[in-house]
């Protein structure tokens, strides 16, 4: 299941992006982010489906991908596609027209919104699984694998601005309206902010330094009352040459202000903490040091 579920995930998030073009953002003229927003603007100047411009797209790019990237990044990137585009081609030559958000050119800013938090849904589905939307975010990563001091969400950012700005001139009449590039900036900042909540995941902690010369006490008390073990290492102080012990302690963000109280009990000790995005594994199986040397 472990190998299988990456899969079914990507399978589901393929279907479900195919799902917000169709119900929210085709119907209300406004081009989402990256490649696939071209792809939209194309549908609709031309009638071709977003289906196999998609295709036409990110085929060349998985293929690129596959030599030049990553191949399970590739792979993935490539089933992801193919399952979107089938998915689209269905809904758009099926009978489902009730199930359409058409704003009809008021309070578009609310199918905006909810493309952009199901987009994100999908984008950081993907990011988790080693795969991508295709487009823009495989264009990126080769970018930034063969200049590594490139920042990955700086060129994604230009070339969706890109994209932003043609929409411009693609879904303005007569006179210029700067409607649809607000349109598409939002649903960029918001399928971004979502996309990142979801790769923080709620596996979020907090990584405590801590020196300090009452490390017995403390790590009992962080043992009894947290159900969390310490790494212990014997430092000396640079400047005073005192010999400390310095404590590594990862906690669960709900437990924060009790970790503080109890470093709050014990003189001369200095502490910081960073936040760390995510953890693997546990030790619930690890005997404290008592039940050791019995």
């Amino acid at each position: 299941m472990k190998k299988v579920l990456p899969y079914l995930q990507i399978l589901f998030s393929a279907v479900l992006l195919a799902f917000v073009y169709y119900v929210f953002i085709i119907t209300n003229n406004f081009a989402p982010a990256g490649l696939n927003g071209i792809a939209t603007m194309i549908q609709y100047k031309t009638g071709f489906s977003i289906s196999y411009m998609s295709l036409l797209i990110n085929i060349p790019l998985s293929v690129l991908a596959y030599f030049f990237v990553q191949r399970d990044f590739a792979v993935k990137t490539f089933l992801f596609s193919v399952v979107y585009s089938t998915a689209f081609l269905l809904l758009q030559n099926s009978d489902l027209n009730f199930i359409q958000y058409n704003a009809e050119g008021h309070d578009t800013i609310y199918p905006v919104i909810l493309s952009g938090v199901l987009g994100g849904a999908v984008y950081g589905t993907c990011f988790r699984n080693n795969a991508s939307t295709g487009g823009t975010d495989v264009i990126s990563r080769y970018i930034n694998k063969v200049r590594p001091e490139t920042n990955f969400f700086v060129v994604t950012f230009i070339l969706n601005g890109i994209v932003a700005v043609s929409s411009i001139f693609v879904y303005s009449g007569d006179t210029l309206n700067y409607k649809p590039m607000a349109l598409c900036i939002l649903y960029c900042f918001l399928s971004s902010y979502v996309g990142n909540l979801l790769l923080k995941t709620t596996k979020t902690a907090y990584k405590f330094t801590i020196i300090t010369p009452h490390s017995e006490e403390l790590v009992k008390d962080i043992t009894l009352g947290l159900h969390h073990g310490c790494t212990e290492m014997d430092v000396t102080g640079a400047y005073t040459g005192n010999k400390r012990t310095m404590l590594l302690c990862v906690v669960n963000k709900h437990q924060l202000h009790d970790f503080q109280k109890i470093l709050a009990k014990y003189p001369d000790t200095f502490s910081y903490f960073e936040v760390v995005s995510e953890t693997y594994g546990n030790f619930k199986h690890i005997k404290p040091r008592e039940q050791q040397k019995a």
